[in-house]
């Protein structure tokens, strides 16, 4: 669809013909017009009118004459205020629709020749995903999906943050109190069941902590830290860390676990693996069931180091410098950071060290164009300084680097806490909305007549519709809150709402199976409301453009829901199959068509599929 262009260049060629204005077609704010307007497409002609010398009427009464009289797909107009409103023609709206219904590029932007690479999900191996972990992954996969629609070449990637000392603690509970149970003696996950043990440290922790606090060392402290009128569990959360690393003897045996992992102990490494390979097994499953995968997977064991020498490079060029202790840090304060520690000063790494080594790593791999991070809003200023940071090392990426931070997701029962074992794992989740999804349509007609298989797997696609569209609708910068039983509502914004418009188009498909859709074109006075959908739809290509300049899948999603409105109006107000004439009815069915084949392409990019019953 090229009419953005068309009016364009029209509105450029009448400011010049009119006034002798030069206008910069990239600057004209070009958009659809609001419904309760006259006219498809509005023109805002403010920034025009100083050059002009006019007022906002008589510019857009001479623009508008000039666009009506040299512009064949114009055929009227009006201003309000500094907005001229145009309208198109029906016989525009009739070749659009041709040209849309077979186009088989429709919905796909052009190949732009540019890689990006997409890093999201990347969860710690020692617990399940969760629901946090289920914003990140959707947001990753449809960015990935619409980068690629847009005509990105995209690599999907995660690093795994596979060592340190929260594996350890997995590690060790399970040495102390797992008794050699596997995910093959208990039938659990193998990521739950090491998920257990990370709970199951942390309440030991607890315990050992409660007892440590009837010592004398612990009244000791308790004045030195100057505990006053704290209660113990307020005094615990302000204090544990300290507790954990000096006194806690639980602390001290997974410190020491990690040294032997650091130093290469055969027992510790081979532990290490066998509980995380059962992790990987889990965290595959739970990818399966988002239907989501990865290009190329980095670990954290393998990362850890890297960056080092990007450090000792930093050096030599004064962009590191080193304190008295030999620690390395930058100093950013003329950026409006602060200063940050690149090396420890017994030269170990930090997870910035990392991240420098690991975007170099990256780069060499892929020779990617842009690199998205998907992490929560919590790792803002981390990232911050990362990006400085490539900068100044003068990095060939640097410009391409993005952080797309978004806010947490909780339940209406509140947020999530991990050590506690109060989160709500991924697994869990998922099947809870199928359930749901389930149970909201046991009674209707329609799914009765399927057969047990047929309903399961309708039920998978509606409970998993519900699910990612409930997430990714909201922008990803904002919060939000997760409500199973409100996602599924089919009265509300919610993914089984669109899929029911797909459906209602498929249902008028079976219906008119013998009927040939070749329009004869005597349909030629389509209705407001039929150009108002067709107007929708020829916006999908701009609305995914958009969503890839700012990686948004929220736009993707809000827009499906407008246009599956839209058609659930238009199916009721119009009759289709009853139409006054068959070349109505012809056209009405193409534009039904369209509008799901548009309605299937943008809920793909959210990753959720559409059922043809339901």
């Amino acid at each position: 669809m090229q009419h953005y262009q068309q009016l364009k260049d029209g509105f450029v060629a009448a400011m010049s013909s009119l006034y002798g204005v030069d206008v910069d077609p990239t600057s004209i704010q070009l958009s659809p017009t609001r419904k309760e307007f006259d006219g498809h497409y509005t023109i805002v002609i403010f920034p025009y009118l100083q050059a002009a010398k006019v007022a906002p009427p008589q510019l857009g009464e001479a623009v508008g004459n000039y666009l009506a009289e040299h512009v064949d797909i114009v055929d009227g107009h009006n201003t309000i205020k500094g907005f001229l409103n145009l309208s198109l023609s029906k016989s525009f709206w009739n070749d659009a629709l041709d040209e849309m219904l077979s186009d088989d590029s429709f919905g796909r932007l052009p190949q732009k020749g540019q890689t990006v690479m997409v890093e999201f999900s990347s969860p710690n191996t020692n617990k399940p995903l969760h629901l946090g972990h289920i914003r990140n992954i959707l947001l990753g996969w449809s960015v990935s999906q619409v980068l690629r629609a847009a005509g990105y070449d995209v690599v999907n990637t995660q690093i795994i943050n596979d060592r340190g000392i929260a594996i350890c603690k997995s590690m060790l509970a399970w040495q102390l109190y797992g008794g050699g149970e596997t995910p093959e003696t208990t039938g659990e996950k193998g990521d739950h069941l090491v998920g257990k043990y990370y709970v199951r440290f942390n309440q030991a922790l607890g315990e050992e902590y409660a007892n440590w606090q009837t010592t004398t060392t612990a009244t000791e402290v308790y004045q030195q830290q100057g505990k006053a009128d704290e209660s113990d569990d307020v005094f615990y959360k302000r204090y544990k860390n300290d507790y954990f690393n000096n006194y806690s003897k639980l602390g001290e045996q997974a410190k020491q676990m990690l040294l032997k992992w650091e130093a290469g102990d055969p027992d510790t490494v081979s532990l290490w693996r066998k509980m995380n390979g059962w992790v990987y097994e889990g965290f595959d499953k739970t990818y399966e069931a988002l239907g989501v995968s990865f290009d190329k997977l980095y670990y954290e064991s393998n990362t850890y180091l890297l960056g080092k020498e990007s450090v000792q490079k930093g050096q030599d060029k004064d962009i590191f410098y080193s304190k008295d202790d030999g620690s390395v840090w930058v100093d950013l304060t003329d950026a409006g950071m602060d200063e940050k520690i690149v090396l420890r000063s017994d030269g170990t790494a930090v997870y910035m060290t990392q991240d420098i080594g690991t975007a170099q790593q990256r780069y060499s791999d892929y020779k990617a164009d842009k690199m998205v991070y998907v992490v929560g809003n919590e790792q803002d200023y981390h990232f911050k300084v990362l990006f400085e940071i490539m900068k100044r090392l003068d990095e060939p990426f640097a410009e391409g680097l993005y952080h797309l931070s978004y806010g947490m997701v909780d339940l209406p029962s509140g947020r999530m806490k991990s050590r506690e074992g109060t989160v709500v794992d991924a697994d869990d989740l998922i099947a809870e909305v199928i359930q749901v999804a389930a149970d909201s349509t046991k009674d209707r007609s329609a799914i009765e007549a399927l057969n047990p298989e047929e309903q399961a797997s309708l039920h998978r696609k509606l409970g998993l519709a519900a699910l990612k569209f409930f997430i990714l609708k909201v922008q990803p910068q904002k919060g939000m809150t997760f409500d199973p039983q409100a996602s599924v509502d089919m009265q509300g914004q919610t993914g089984p709402y669109v899929q029911n418009a797909y459906v209602r188009v498929q249902s008028l498909l079976r219906k008119q199976q013998s009927l040939s859709l070749d329009d004869d074109g005597s349909y030629t006075s389509p209705l407001d409301q039929e150009i108002d959908l067709l107007r929708t739809v020829a916006e999908y290509e701009h609305v995914l453009a958009s969503a890839a300049d700012n990686y948004d899948p929220a736009s993707i999603a809000n827009y499906c829901y407008a246009l599956a409105k839209d058609y659930h109006k238009y199916y009721h107000d119009v009759r289709i199959l009853g139409a006054e004439s068959d070349s109505a009815k012809i056209w009405r069915v193409n534009l039904s068509q369209l509008v799901a084949v548009t309605l299937r392409q943008g809920m793909q990019l959210l990753g959720i599929t559409m059922p043809d019953r339901m």
